[in-house]
């Protein structure tokens, strides 16, 4: 069953891709609250880059997968959640992207615990574009001082932008929250043209992500199911 989910999943991004006549974005499956078993099933069927919301169940996580197989091995980990200070140096070892990077002190820390004989880690800086009191993530306007952080420490490399918009039941207010995104990004990348990822959208929004330029889509319910015990208000985007 994943692996037909998967492929319907492929479908949709390159359907809503052409639909909006931009590039297919890339796929990063949620792995949240998965069994390994279920990632190495999506591993098996080729996809390599994979979502984590907290340090500690990602870490169980790999060393379980580290005993099924060369399937499972070589993946790519991003860690899509809110990440405390004091987890810097578990997560810093840990991921190969980190896409909530939402203050100075999270970027010196873990540009400090990047082990150097890792390559640099991939950074995103999530926005708070809603100015949601209940979010993580800088304002727009404290993007570009964040990004001097990120780009000045040799340990990490500035790849781009990452929003949670605020639910809601009306599509264009979510469009409109990508349209801003979209613009906090050209402005971005007008100034520094090498970062490359535009993270937003997922099960329930990604098509509306996708018109406004994201590169990647984070995908957990689409690919894998709802949670068992979780409710699902389908006005909101969940993963």
């Amino acid at each position: 069953m994943l692996v037909h989910n998967l492929n319907d999943v492929r479908q949709l991004l390159d359907n809503a891709a052409r639909a909006a006549d931009r590039p297919p974005p890339r796929l990063l499956a949620v792995a949240k609250s998965q069994p390994a078993a279920a990632v190495a099933e999506l591993a098996a069927a080729g996809q390599r880059a994979f979502g984590e919301n907290y340090v500690q169940e990602a870490a169980a996580r790999r060393t379980e997968l580290a005993t099924m197989g060369p399937a499972a091995a070589g993946l790519e980990w991003h860690l899509i959640g809110h990440l405390q200070s004091n987890k810097a140096r578990d997560a810093a070892a840990l991921f190969d992207w980190v896409q909530t990077v939402d203050r100075a002190k999270l970027v010196s820390a873990l540009a400090r615990h990047r082990r150097g004989d890792q390559l640099p880690l991939n950074v995103l800086i999530q926005v708070n574009i809603d100015d949601e009191a209940s979010k993580h993530g800088c304002a727009p306007d404290a993007i570009a001082g964040l990004a001097r952080e990120v780009a000045a420490a040799p340990a990490l490399r500035l790849r781009g932008l990452m929003a949670i918009p605020a639910p809601s039941p009306e599509p264009g207010r979510r469009r409109e929250a990508f349209h801003r995104m979209r613009a906090c990004f050209d402005e971005l990348q007008h100034a520094r043209p090498h970062i490359d990822t535009l993270s937003m959208g997922m099960s329930d929004d990604f098509p509306l992500a996708i018109a406004e330029g994201a590169t990647m889509v984070r995908i957990g319910t689409a690919l894998f199911g709802a949670r068992p015990g979780k409710w699902i208000d389908r006005a909101r985007p969940v993963l």
